[in-house]
Order: C-alpha cells, then structure tokens, then sequence
C-alpha cells in the first residue's frame, strides 16, 4: 500500500487542455472519489496515473517514488475498467491468476490466492466458466478479483459499476465498501454518479472543465459547497438555482420575494452587485397552508413518486411578465397533490446558498 500525490499535474492533447494543475494527496489506505460530469477530466487524471497517459506538467507519487516516466506495468497499480477488460478465451480462474503469472508466481502461491480472492467475493462456484457465461455483476466480480490477487499499491477504478442494473449497482456498492475496508488499499475511483461518490468516498475530488472545484468529506462537500457548480452537481435532487436582485432587505426571483436572513445581511451589504444566484436544496423547502407565513407561491407541474417521498416540481409565477423559474421540492409520500394545485411554500432561511451571479463563487 502507498499514497498517491499529484503536484500540479496538467495533461494536454495539442491545444487541448485535459487536465490542469491538478494537486491532491490520497493518504496510504484511504478511499478517495473523482466526481465530475462528462468531459471533466476524471477518467484521464486516473490514465495519469496508471501510466496509460503521460503528464504534460507536474510530477506524480505513488509511495515515496515520483514514477513520471516509469513504465505502467512498473507503477505497482491495479486498474478496473468500465468494460471490465477480461480475456474471453480464458476461464475465471485463469483471468484471476493473469496478473500473478505474469509476475511468474510459484504455482502454490497462485492457487492458494485465486482461492481466497475467489471466496472474498463470492465467485469460486465460477472459476470454470469463460466471461461469456458470466452476468454483468459477476464480471465486475471478476474484475476487482483480478486487480485484488495482484496485491497492488494502489486500485485505480474507472466507473466500474455503470454497466450494472440499479439493484445490482447498489449491492455491489456495498460490497466494495466492504472489500475496502477489509483489504485497506489505496483506491481512487472515477464515477459521474454522485450518490457512489457520496457513499463511498473518505474524501471527493470535484471536477469541473479540467480543474478541482472542491475537495473534501462528502458531508463537507454537501453542506458547504465552494460555488455553484458543486453545490448543483451535489445532490439529488440538485440544488434549486434562482437569478435573483437584492433590494430593501430583500431577494427577488421574479417578483417574489424572500427575506435576506442576518447571516447573510453583511455579505450583502459588503458585495459590489446587487445581482446573485439563490441557492435552495429541495428539503429545505416546506408546504404550508395560505393562512401560515409563507415566502413563494408555486403551481404544480409534475409530480414523480419515490416511495417513501415525492418529488415536486412547481412553477414559480412571474408577477413581471419574465421567465417563469422551476422549483424542485420534496413532499411526503402520502400528500395529496395534482398537477394544476397552488402551493404555499415556506423556505428555511438558515439554509440559504449565495453565489455570486457573475463567477459562481459561494458568498459567506
């Protein structure tokens, strides 16, 4: 096992600007989460990494060795991909023991470990079978027994659960939370999903056009996002994001008004614009009667069941003849509610974001 740091880690493809200036440090045994949208630069940050890509700039570390240069077979890492890369001709067993003969492993050593890796993750009822017998789970299966039979410094994991079903997402999830914390090896994990990202992570890398836009715990990250872009990108439902004017204590969408709460009074009176983004999560918004102090009347536009909660999106009318904003917000599951209803909603103040509305940086 070994840390993994990157010192201003910038990678180009001519004019091309991948990733750029990329520090982090992944602590020996941690579990550390690359989060971003398509195109953000995670899966090539990983590549970096692997020795599949050749940093442009910066230096990388895996333990003490800056390994820029060094061969990818020689870096000590085990990377999973999205399409698992396993040998069709060859059995699970044999596709287990690749990387150990490679390394020519006495016989002995190489059963013994296929054996235990096989048992781990509940596979050794398939060590007969060719990866075209195999379901897309027990793939993936097969793919994390791979990298783990090796006994590498570091697992590299390129969004290896987007192949699979919802069900079968969420338990292998589990499962290699499970894994991780009995094996306890370095991993860094790339996924556009940002509930895997969530659950899994110690810390999050957020990514955004080549560049960190936040790091830290997944709460962390939730509660007090640097700017817009992670506070829409996480969370789901995501984040409700207004264009609104200040004026008189007070935050404008569209003629409707929400009160500025006294945290936020100083940074308001301390900006130079008038003009900012509001931020309001889903389940900080709340149905009440017209007869209650209320801050926003809506209209319901759709209603999605979840279960246990429904999401509710509603339309916030314009009492200026502009655009009509959208509204995200969560309601009981038992509420009765038809698209075409009025709504009251009360929003908790305490729970406001502030962005500003030219930079997207967070404002407090």
């Amino acid at each position: 096992m070994a840390k993994v740091a990157l010192e201003r880690v910038s990678r180009r493809f001519g004019a091309a600007v991948a990733i750029a200036d990329i520090t982090f440090e992944v602590p020996d045994g941690a579990f550390w989460v690359l989060v971003g949208p398509s195109g953000c630069g995670k899966s090539t940050i990983l590549r970096t990494i692997a020795g599949l890509e050749q940093a442009t700039e910066g230096a990388i570390y895996i333990g003490d060795r800056q390994v820029n240069g060094v061969p990818a077979r020689q870096r000590d890492v085990a990377m999973v991909f999205q399409n698992y890369a396993l040998y069709p001709h060859m059995t699970v067993a044999e596709n287990l023991a690749f990387g150990l003969k490679m390394r020519q492993a006495e016989p002995g050593m190489v059963r013994d470990r296929i054996e235990t890796v096989a048992q781990s993750l509940n596979i050794a009822h398939l060590l007969d079978r060719k990866p075209r017998q195999l379901s897309g789970g027990q793939q993936q299966r097969v793919a994390l027994g791979r990298a783990i039979a090796r006994e590498p410094q570091v697992f590299l994991l390129d969004e290896p659960l987007s192949n699979l079903d919802a069900q079968l997402r969420d338990d292998t999830r589990a499962e290699l939370k499970q894994l991780h914390q009995n094996v306890g090896i370095t991993t860094i994990y790339v996924t556009h999903d940002q509930v895997e990202a969530m659950t899994l992570a110690d810390k999050i890398v957020v990514l955004d056009r080549g560049s960190i836009q936040q790091i830290g715990d997944p709460q962390s990250i939730y509660a007090n996002p640097a700017n817009q872009m992670v506070a829409s990108f996480m969370g789901n439902p995501p984040m409700n994001l207004f264009y609104s004017a200040y004026e008189a204590g007070n935050f404008f969408i569209e003629g409707q008004s929400i009160p500025c709460p006294e945290r936020l009074q100083a940074v308001v009176q301390s900006h130079a614009s008038s003009r900012y983004t509001l931020g309001i999560r889903p389940e900080q918004v709340q149905v009440v009667a017209e007869t209650e102090a209320f801050h926003l009347k809506s209209i319901v536009t759709l209603i999605e069941p979840l279960g246990r909660e429904t999401l509710v999106k509603v339309e916030l009318p314009s009492t200026t003849g502009a655009t009509t904003p959208m509204l995200n917000l969560i309601a009981p599951a038992a509420f009765p509610l038809q698209p075409g209803d009025r709504l009251f909603l009360r929003v908790d103040l305490e729970q406001l974001f502030l962005f500003d509305a030219s930079t997207g940086e967070r404002l407090a």
